[in-house]
């Protein structure tokens, strides 16, 4: 046995992917699936603010890829919104403040439809929950699972459809995040009234040193609270990947950075 560290990469079946949106636009990112065995249930991801750092390969989605085929047979699909960049490479077009990215989330949902990957949850980080509130309620979708949510760019009308569809809703918002914390987060989500907030001790925006927890809440609520904690060790191959790339770009990605505004 040994211990799965953060750069740990667990075995799955990893492919490059391509996503084509409805304006022309050719978007990058990968699909990672367990071994042998049909996935229990297919995470498509958003990720943080691209002008502040936010790509596939964000913390939190990087080690999703990494661990959760092999230790919860989940399929995780991670794409660069258009003008983001990452080692698998550049997306197509520009930020274009949570406008235009409408249709970025609508390839993923459909690629996730096309490949007939089972009971797909939209899991959205920052900027990211904003496009999963304003344009994932997509009647393929099973539910939302939202990490440090901002609700900067979403409007109340957005919480509005979610709560009209019934979709089950999960906000965890960490208790010293610097956008939104959790008892702001409970009067804001109130139109969305079956959303569940779960405030994270400790925590911060980036959830630097708490992937674990999270990571542990996504397979809760996707798959079953059997399989959680998760484990922490691994009997099998494993390699080790090599996460030096993104430092900058991961526990920086928000400081002393201006922000661009939502557009009327």
């Amino acid at each position: 046995m040994a211990r799965i560290g953060a750069n740990s990469v667990l075995p799955a079946d990893r492919r490059d992917i391509t996503l084509e949106t409805a304006d022309g636009l050719t978007l990058v990112g990968e699909l990672a699936l367990p071994l042998g065995r049909p996935p229990a249930a297919t995470l498509v991801c958003l990720h943080p603010l691209p002008t502040h750092g936010g790509m596939m390969d964000s913390h939190l989605f990087r080690k999703a890829a990494q661990r959760l085929p092999a230790l919860a047979g989940v399929a995780v699909l991670r794409f660069n919104t258009r003008g983001t960049t990452s080692e698998r490479g550049t997306s197509e077009g520009s930020f274009s403040q949570a406008v235009d990215e409408r249709f970025d989330v609508a390839a993923a949902i459909e690629y996730a439809e096309f490949e007939e990957l089972p009971n797909p949850w939209i899991v959205g980080w920052s900027f990211g929950t904003d496009l999963a509130l304003m344009y994932g309620c997509d009647p393929g979708i099973v539910g939302a699972i939202l990490l440090s949510p901002p609700l900067r760019f979403s409007r109340p009308s957005d919480l509005e459809t979610w709560a009209d569809s019934g979709k089950p809703v999960v906000a965890l918002v960490p208790e010293f995040d610097d956008y939104l914390r959790p008892d702001e987060a409970r009067e804001r989500f109130e139109p969305l009234t079956q959303a569940e907030i779960v405030p994270v001790a400790g925590a911060k925006h980036l959830w630097v040193g708490y992937a674990e927890r999270v990571l542990d809440e996504i397979v809760a609520r996707t798959v079953s609270t059997d399989l959680v904690p998760l484990p922490r060790e691994w009997d099998g191959p494993m390699e080790t990947g090599d996460a030096s790339q993104y430092a900058d770009r991961t526990v920086a990605a928000f400081a002393d950075v201006p922000r661009p505004e939502p557009q009327d």
